[in-house]
């Protein structure tokens, strides 16, 4: 009943900036929780950050905490992660992932996915 369509992603070399957007359609209301995810090669996906349907609350995993930025403009229907500061360490598909729910207070239940768009970031 959502999707989910990531675009932004590519190439980019360490130390520069790249903003991932993630529009979403169907049937929402604007206050789904809204998260990031990315998965590298050969290791299994993670946590990057997720925001509320206020922007009121937000998280970020440590290893982005200070680089990343997340945010919302519900009237667009779309999420952004702002990625500053780009190291190798960070190439990944980078998904956006949907709650059904408001609750945004742990880091199940997603229920909707993107396809996903790869970020490689050279040295």
């Amino acid at each position: 009943q959502v999707q989910l369509v990531e675009s932004g992603g590519g190439l980019v070399q360490a130390g520069g900036s790249l903003r991932l957007s993630c529009a979403a359609s169907g049937r929402t209301f604007g206050r789904n929780c809204m998260g990031w995810f990315r998965q590298a090669p050969g290791k299994e996906r993670e946590f990057v950050a997720r925001i509320n349907w206020t922007g009121g609350s937000i998280s970020y995993a440590d290893s982005v905490q200070g680089r990343f930025t997340i945010s919302r403009d519900n009237a667009k229907n779309t999420v952004y992660l702002q990625m500053n500061s780009l190291i190798p360490e960070d190439t990944a598909v980078y998904y956006c992932a949907a709650k059904a729910a408001v609750v945004c207070t742990t880091q199940r239940g997603y229920d909707y996915w993107g396809q996903g768009t790869q970020v490689t970031v050279s040295s």
